[in-house]
């Protein structure tokens, strides 16, 4: 079977078949059981219980697509770090950090750049400054971060600067 769904909805029967059984339990996508029982032998993302409506089909489908895409837009991969946005963390293996928002905001950015930002563009994206503004705002929070992330993890390399600006 192949394994490239968004959403696999299953009816409970289908667990008696083994090599749905083991699809079912092995595969990343989301899972909706369709089911008279209340509590089922194999996890789910979302229960459907029988009898049902198409419309409380499409509205349970809706609301764990909505959570997969909130999860997933929450925590983001950052070199060799998770950025939790809910949580405000940075973490590594068993250490974290709590982030300000301007610091989430400023490693995301960077994320999202391949090249280095400006100065005058970190500004104006992060703080909504004018980029002729004379701060020193930017330096400030870099400095900060990365004492943070050099502090708890030992890593001094990650935000770099050049003449042309920041990058991680």
């Amino acid at each position: 079977m192949n394994n490239s769904y968004d959403i696999i909805l299953f009816h409970e029967e289908s667990f008696v078949d083994k090599q749905k059984k083991d699809f079912f339990s092995k595969s990343k996508s989301l899972k909706v059981c369709a089911s008279l029982k209340k509590n089922l032998s194999i996890t789910c993302d979302a229960i459907l219980q029988l009898p049902t409506t198409v419309k409380e089909i499409n509205l349970v489908i809706e609301n764990i697509a909505v959570k997969k895409r909130f999860n997933r837009n929450s925590s983001i991969k950052v070199k060799k770090y998770m950025l939790d946005k809910n949580e405000k963390k940075l973490s590594k293996k068993n250490s974290s950090i709590i982030l300000t928002e301007k610091e989430i905001q400023l490693i995301e950015l960077l994320l999202n750049n391949s090249k280095p930002i400006s100065k005058n563009k970190i500004l104006s994206s992060v703080w909504n400054y004018s980029t002729d503004a004379d701060t020193h705002t930017v330096e400030t929070h870099i400095y900060r971060l990365r004492k943070k992330i050099s502090d708890n993890f030992m890593d001094d390399k990650f935000i770099f600067n050049k003449k042309d600006g920041y990058h991680l």
